[in-house]
């Protein structure tokens, strides 16, 4: 018999096999199945059948329709039914309303289910989540329904939230898990793993263990795979990895994200401001908040608000209609220069039938730019240190754009029109396309700058400078060439 504990226990390998095996096909399984199609999504079919027995009241038919499905799935299902369907839908299976499906939820569906639920059964919900889910549960919920949610949950879990909101919206103290593995420094291997066999009912899930001081400060981590290869005797201090990327429950969640990226990280402890250990973020919460900050950039960049196909309508209204009617503001500014040439244009009918094409490509390298500038700050791939050389870098890809771009429609208005008319759109679309390039990192650059998200509203002001330029450059070339007086 070994002495090492870890190596006493026989270890079956036909078991291992059949666990094994158990697995194998699964995800086949699954997409060849009658709820799932080829890309895993529910079929219309079965969507079909679960309102149809819904509709005609058959509850025990829906269960057993919905109760084979995986906790995201149930949860994809409830987005696809309407409200009053998934307010009906939500009574039928409401043993498989678990904690997981509603931390699977979309924001919108989640939030309108937890209003219409009484306290206490939010409450329940919410003692059954790790405290960053039950967090994103009652977070955005008004002040009178949190307070009467937290008075039907447990002591330490209303504590656990109750900290948890304290800390401002998308910061790591606000979305950390609280729930981790901290042990002295003072331990061996062989102590820890007693510690962690003892006490594994109620640690979690968990990547790597944080050992720490006396003052409850981070001293360094161990992962799993060290833990399980390194000898009893040996002390945690001389395996430990004692250098780790530790994060401030301050720090915004999209700087953790990159963190996360930039050092490849699993599991990242959270300190306060005395640098005491107080949470982690986890590779899975970094996905989400990728994804999110993913999905916001390009939404905000088309000023479509949440964009979210849940979210009500008076919402998705209210984003999207005050960036329209800034578009329209901008827009009188090239309709004002197109005013002044009016005379022009009446003398050239040829001028009114290019000018769009002069706009729409001017249009086309501003969005370009600027969502690769966007983009490059989103990532801290631009700063303050870089700015010049990026900006200089985008001009020369504007200038062999806008070149190349007007040799083609030069040549083609030659052809068509004249060749003086083909000249003066060539050097307007040179003027315009650079000019796209430059406002393309310029405009974001300044709203970074102003401490303003630089997706928010760049676009409208890219393409206010592109069609101005574009039609004064075009406009204003024909009248300083003769072409018109």
């Amino acid at each position: 018999m070994s002495a090492d504990p870890l190596l006493d226990e026989t270890i079956d390998p036909a078991e291992v096999a059949v666990e094994e095996g158990a697995n194998e096909g699964r995800p086949d399984d699954r997409v060849d199945d009658e709820r799932h199609d080829e890309e895993n999504r529910l079929k219309p079919e079965y969507v079909r059948a679960v309102r149809l027995a819904l509709e005609e009241d058959r509850k025990g038919e829906v269960y057993e329709l919905v109760e084979p499905l995986h906790p995201a799935d149930v949860a994809d299902l409830l987005e696809l039914f309407d409200t009053d369907e998934r307010t009906d839908l939500t009574i039928a299976i409401s043993d498989l309303m678990t904690g997981e499906v509603v931390a699977e939820l979309n924001d919108w569906v989640r939030e309108e289910m937890m209003e219409a639920l009484p306290a206490d059964a939010v409450a329940l919900i919410a003692d059954q989540l790790e405290t960053d889910d039950a967090v994103q549960l009652i977070e955005d919920l008004d002040a009178t329904d949190q307070r009467a949610i937290l008075a039907e949950m447990e002591a330490e879990g209303r504590a656990a939230i109750e900290s948890a909101l304290s800390y401002p919206e998308e910061t790591a103290g606000r979305l950390m898990s609280r729930e981790f593995v901290a042990v002295p420094e003072h331990l061996t291997v062989g102590d820890l793993i007693d510690y962690l066999r003892i006490h594994g009912t109620v640690l979690g899930d968990f990547f790597e263990v944080f050992v720490v001081d006396e003052a409850h400060h981070p001293v360094g981590t161990c992962s799993l795979s060290w833990i399980l290869t390194t000898p009893r005797k040996i002390a945690l201090t001389d395996v430990m990895k004692r250098d780790q990327t530790l994060i401030p429950v301050q720090m915004d969640q999209e700087e953790v994200a990159l963190m996360f990226q930039k050092y490849a990280l699993i599991s990242a402890a959270v300190v306060d401001e005395s640098g005491r250990l107080v949470g982690q973020m986890t590779v899975d919460d970094v996905v989400h908040i990728i994804s999110e900050e993913a999905g916001e950039d390009a939404l905000l960049l088309s000023g479509a608000g949440d964009g979210d196909i849940n979210e009500p309508i008076r919402e998705a209204f209210s984003s999207r209609v005050r960036w329209l009617v800034a578009n329209l503001g901008t827009a009188l500014v090239a309709s004002l220069i197109i005013a002044a040439f009016g005379g022009a244009i009446e003398q050239l009918v040829a001028l009114a039938i290019l000018m769009p094409i002069v706009a729409s490509i001017g249009g086309n390298a501003g969005t370009q730019t600027m969502a690769v500038t966007v983009r490059a700050i989103a990532t801290n791939q631009l700063t303050k240190a870089n700015t010049g050389r990026i900006l200089w870098r985008e001009a020369r890809v504007a200038i062999l754009n806008g070149v190349t771009v007007a040799v083609l429609v030069g040549i083609g208005t030659a052809l068509v029109f004249s060749v003086p008319l083909g000249a003066v759109i060539a050097l307007a679309m040179v003027i315009n396309v650079v000019t796209a390039g430059l406002a393309g990192v310029l405009v974001p650059v300044l709203f970074e700058r102003a401490g303003q998200d630089p997706a928010v509203a760049s676009s409208v002001f890219v393409t206010m400078v592109t069609d101005s330029m574009g039609f004064f450059a075009f406009l204003g070339l024909a009248v300083a060439s003769g072409l018109v007086s």
